[in-house]
């Protein structure tokens, strides 16, 4: 039952049923609590440390979302995840998320898992009448990220992908400036040279399933469409570094931080619903050791400097890449570490220039930033609006901030830099149609844009 029936129903059953003598103040909203008839309930899906960072800021600062189940495959993470985020909470638990959305009344779900789980998980949710929160990025090839708009749209769904930049005030100006000419007409646009995956090494020895397992059993679901492997810790945990399973996604990876960065670069020249043209390798393709402290300084300004304590162990295969846009537009994607902005970009007009980061804008002229009209920093954790704008649009049926075809033409471009690279054609222009989603002069490029899945984990159709 979504949202506006279980409201319907309330509503009618209020006016049918004399009302009590006594209301307490909080089923009727009052004293800044929301009534439970306007509350949203959700469950949360895959229960590792991004969703203990959601589900806390969730509870702490969105009233309007009350957390009803959680579901992780792994048994153990369930009393884990609620004994570090909510010891006292009356959630239900399931470790298989089908069981969940059939058993519970949700209106939503937040979907926190590995990347190549998430496309399977939202499309059933989706399918099944929720709306879905989805981290980024949102999928592990670009077709499957287009099933994914083409589930949300036919069942018409609200959604958000966890590029919470799209919800910062202060970023969004600035890429209203950009929009608006304040700097002239934008020829480049320089980003950070972020690492791709690496393959999983031949040779990795079985280990012992986890304390709390059942077995073979959720290490099988935790798989889902990748080729399956036998059991190793470091498959589990350092997942985010593998191409069956990610796109580069720790730290100063493409599908990790890029995902921020290249999404800033859509917001400010206003290509949310496209993308570019082409892309070029510039370079042969190496491995780089992106780990983040030996570069930061204390006294470096950029926001990833907070972030200096991440794993060195982010190692994996870059080359600059080029890629323009239909106007023009060059987008250079050379910036090391100590370079430039890890969240962000530099746009380069005719008149000017603006660096975008998270939390933090800049200009030439200075003055262009540092006036009265920049809303100033996100006071909190930058999670809070965009999970506030999830939850209003829930109830609006409005398309949320980073709606998820805002969410697969930046997550496209992720793809594009890792496909460029793997095809390793040096100067070469890959031609890119941002409306048909294909190539139009590398078969071997297209042949990178799916994968096959595993027998029984396909998307709905």
């Amino acid at each position: 039952m979504n949202l506006v029936t279980r409201r319907s129903i309330l509503k009618a059953t209020a006016a049918a049923v004399a009302a009590p003598m006594f209301i307490p103040a909080t089923a009727l909203g009052k004293g800044g609590a929301v009534a439970p008839s306007e509350r949203i309930n959700v469950g949360l899906i895959g229960l590792g440390a991004r969703c203990r960072r959601i589900a806390g800021d969730t509870l702490k600062n969105v009233p309007s979302i009350n957390i009803a189940a959680v579901s992780d495959c792994l048994p153990s993470r369930l009393d884990t995840f609620t004994a570090a985020v909510n010891p006292d909470a009356t959630w239900k638990r399931y470790t298989e998320f089908r069981e969940m959305i059939e058993k519970e009344n949700l209106d939503a779900v937040m979907i926190e898992t590995a990347t190549h789980q998430r496309a399977w998980i939202a499309c059933n949710a989706m399918a099944a009448g929720m709306d879905a929160y989805i981290e980024k990025p949102m999928s592990l090839t670009i077709a499957e990220g287009r099933e994914m708009v083409q589930c949300a749209r036919k069942h018409n769904r609200v959604t958000q992908i966890g590029t919470q930049q799209r919800s910062n005030p202060m970023t969004n100006w600035a890429c209203g400036l950009i929009q608006d000419g304040k700097i002239g007409t934008v020829r480049r646009v320089k980003t950070m040279n972020f690492v791709g995956p690496v393959a999983i090494p031949g040779g990795m020895p079985k280990h012992p399933m986890p304390e709390g397992s059942d077995g073979t059993k959720w290490w099988d679901t935790w798989t889902g469409q990748a080729e399956f492997h036998e059991y190793n810790a470091n498959l589990f945990y350092n997942w985010i570094n593998y191409v069956d399973y990610d796109g580069g996604g720790r730290s100063f990876g493409v599908t990790g931080w890029g995902a921020h960065a290249y999404d800033q670069i859509q917001n400010g020249l206003g290509t949310s619903d496209t993308g570019p043209v082409s892309v070029t390798l510039m370079e042969p393709v190496r491995t780089f050791d992106a780990g983040m402290s030996d570069f930061h300084r204390d006294t470096d300004d950029d926001p990833a400097a907070a972030l200096a304590d991440e794993p060195k162990e982010i190692s994996g295969p870059v080359g600059r890449c080029i890629m323009r846009y239909e106007n023009g537009t060059e987008i250079d994607f050379g910036l090391t570490n100590d370079q430039g902005p890890s969240f962000g970009a530099v746009f380069e007009g005719t008149e000017g220039k603006i660096e975008i980061n998270r939390n933090k804008v800049a200009s030439n002229p200075k003055e262009l930033t540092q006036n009265d009209e920049n809303p100033g920093l996100l006071k909190g954790s930058q999670n809070n609006p965009h999970i506030q704008n999830f939850a209003d649009c829930v109830k609006s049926r409005d398309k949320a901030n980073a709606d998820i075809e805002i969410g697969q033409r930046s997550t496209t471009i992720c793809y594009l830099l890792n496909i460029a690279r793997a095809v390793g054609k040096v100067g070469e222009e890959l031609k890119w149609d941002p409306k048909t989603e294909r190539f139009t002069n590398c078969d071997e490029g297209n042949a990178m844009l799916s994968r096959q899945r595993r027998q029984g984990w396909e998307l709905p159709s």
